[in-house]
């Protein structure tokens, strides 16, 4: 259903590879689009200049972009409400915290996250954050786990034995 929305966004800049490449960002990267067609990050202006430069486009493919988004009404009703989830994986070394990384076969099949969370659980291990990583987004999605606590060997064994588990990182 979500990747049904996400390719019917991506379906109305199909006559432009540079906007796709524009909403992509923006949707990859949470930004919404202001009443102004300026990008943001919560309150905070991103300047069309830096998202051209981080794309390789020019700036007003950028200004056409947010031009089209607040001219279509499912689109502006999207892009004015996205926003950004901070993301404790790259802090993770300097705060102590372990990050779970697991690579299933199938990042389709229904209760991944709960059969992992689970087991986690059913170990008495807190969990600080999950991030399951978007298909549309990601060549290869993962499900990313922060903890507070190493993981006990049995637990490792649990989430390596799920039958849709490829393969399982621990950082």
């Amino acid at each position: 259903m979500a990747s049904e929305t996400f390719e019917e966004i991506l379906r109305k800049f199909e006559d432009s590879p540079s906007q796709q490449a524009v909403v992509r960002l923006l949707l990859e990267r949470g930004f919404s689009v202001n009443e102004d067609g300026r990008v943001v990050s919560g309150g905070i202006e991103i300047p069309n200049t830096g998202i051209a430069r981080e794309i390789g486009v020019d700036r007003r493919v950028v200004d056409a972009t947010t031009d089209a988004v607040l001219e279509d009404e499912e689109l502006e009703r999207i892009f004015r409400n996205i926003s950004q989830i901070p993301s404790l994986m790259d802090l993770a070394p300097v705060l102590d915290l372990t990050v779970l990384t697991v690579d299933v076969y199938d990042t389709e099949q229904p209760g991944i996250v709960a059969q992992v969370t689970s087991l986690i659980a059913d170990h008495g291990i807190s969990m600080r954050q999950t991030v399951s990583e978007d298909p549309e987004f990601a060549a290869d999605p993962k499900l990313y786990i922060v903890i507070d606590e190493d993981l006990p060997g049995e637990l490792i064994n649990e989430i390596r034995a799920l039958p849709f588990v490829r393969s399982i990182e621990i950082q």
